[in-house]
């Protein structure tokens, strides 16, 4: 997802004549996300890693970019949640899928650059 891409959004300006300003890249990815994971959990309540690899490259992130958490715990078993993550502006974007519920958070980016501790190692 590009950076620099913004969408309209309302908001109050000293001029209450003139209300427009522009959606942070942070902000237009989040919205993107949970639309998609949204959809994702309608369809599929505990989706898999590569359910949620596809929906955050439908909401716009290449693939090289998304952190996706295992669907399958060391012992074999499902997991109660999975969650995905990219990089936005020195921000992640996570969103996470639990019983067809869709959380979402905005955190820093690690030191590491990932989103997730451990990612990748």
């Amino acid at each position: 997802m590009s950076a620099a891409e913004t969408v309209p959004a309302t908001t109050e300006t000293a001029d209450p004549a003139v209300q427009t300003a522009e959606a942070s890249a942070v902000e237009v990815a989040e919205r993107h996300v949970r639309e998609q994971l949204e959809k994702l959990a309608a369809s599929s309540p505990r989706p898999n890693e590569s359910q949620m690899l596809k929906a955050m490259t439908e909401a716009g992130f290449a693939e090289d970019d998304i952190e996706v958490s295992a669907d399958i715990t060391p012992t074999g078993l499902a997991v109660d949640a999975i969650e995905a993550a990219a990089p936005v502006d020195e921000q992640c974007i996570i969103g996470q899928v639990r019983e067809g519920e869709v959380a979402m958070s905005v955190l820093p980016v690690l030191p590491g650059g990932n989103c997730f501790v451990g990612y990748g190692s």
